[in-house]
């Protein structure tokens, strides 16, 4: 079956008249006969009546049209897709990011490339790093924003910034007025960090192992959120980044000085998959966009 008889069953079966329908198509009555024909023998069943020259669908032929239709209309729709993908004005972007992401860096990102390719749309998943990844290797993400952390191969991960880790106290903590301290003064605390495997508690643990001590865990949340919330309530203290999804009342922020604490943000995506023209714009939109935040 080709889809050209689909088509010119599709015509005849809105006509139902030969002579008009071939016209239509711009081919000869024969050739058009001799297609419908070919599609019914094909079927095994015949589509229309013809007494004379009228024809009319019978019973086969109306049950065939409506999932011709149907054929039909996906095959447009998967077209207008893919020219859309193709095109860098137009399509659709996949984008993984942060949780602690979503309340300025990304918005700000797609709001300032959005002034130049308003067409583009984004299908936004805002997720953990261990889980962005599954999500590339599937092929469910064109790009993610992510902590550094190891990758398997295809992916490829490149920096774009880094963010500054603070030790985090309730404000009627012993330590909140100070501005700054080291991580060894909080050997004696009792921590609420985020789960193991997620990308900020690999960077505590990191931070410990280089203070050489074991920290006391009375909590482990899936939440940045979550775990500011238990500090403020006295539970605890933690190691995160400053950001609004943080209430910033009941909490003390203190630099950590002797270390570097901080947290480095990239860019990931996987080598040899393919990334439509839109995907690819706003990857070099990212990366110029950081460049230029970059000291001269």
């Amino acid at each position: 079956m080709e889809w050209q008889q689909l088509e010119y069953f599709q015509m005849l079966a809105k006509i139902q008249h030969m002579t008009k329908a071939a016209e239509k198509l711009s081919i000869s009555q024969p050739a058009l006969s001799r297609s419908i024909a070919r599609l019914e023998d094909e079927l095994g069943v015949p589509l229309f009546e013809r007494q004379g020259r009228s024809i009319h669908l019978n019973r086969y032929g109306e049950l065939f049209e409506h999932r011709v239709e149907r054929i039909l209309n996906e095959y447009q729709l998967g077209l207008k897709e893919l020219q859309q993908l193709v095109d860098p004005n137009h399509g659709e972007i996949s984008l993984g990011f942060l949780h602690t992401l979503g309340t300025n860096i990304v918005p700000d990102l797609i709001r300032l490339f959005r002034t130049k390719h308003p067409d583009i749309h984004f299908s936004l998943k805002q997720n953990y790093t261990h889980l962005q990844l599954k999500h590339l290797l599937s092929g469910d993400l064109d790009l993610c924003l992510m902590a550094k952390m190891d990758v398997p191969k295809p992916i490829h991960w490149t920096e774009l910034w880094r963010d500054e880790l603070f030790a985090i106290v309730p404000s009627d903590h012993p330590l909140s007025k100070r501005s700054s301290i080291t991580i060894h003064e909080l050997a004696n605390e009792s921590f609420i960090l985020m789960k193991p495997g997620y990308a900020l508690r690999l960077q505590a643990d990191h931070l410990f192992e280089q203070a050489k001590f074991q920290p006391r865990i009375t909590f482990e949340g899936d939440e940045v959120s979550t775990v500011a919330g238990f500090v403020i309530a006295g539970l605890g203290v933690s190691i995160l980044p400053d950001g609004l999804e943080i209430n910033q009342k009941g909490i003390s922020k203190l630099h950590i000085t002797g270390m570097n604490a901080e947290r480095i943000i990239g860019m990931a995506w996987s080598e040899g998959r393919y990334l439509s023209p839109a995907a690819k714009a706003f990857q070099q939109f990212i990366f110029d966009y950081f460049d230029k935040q970059q000291p001269s």
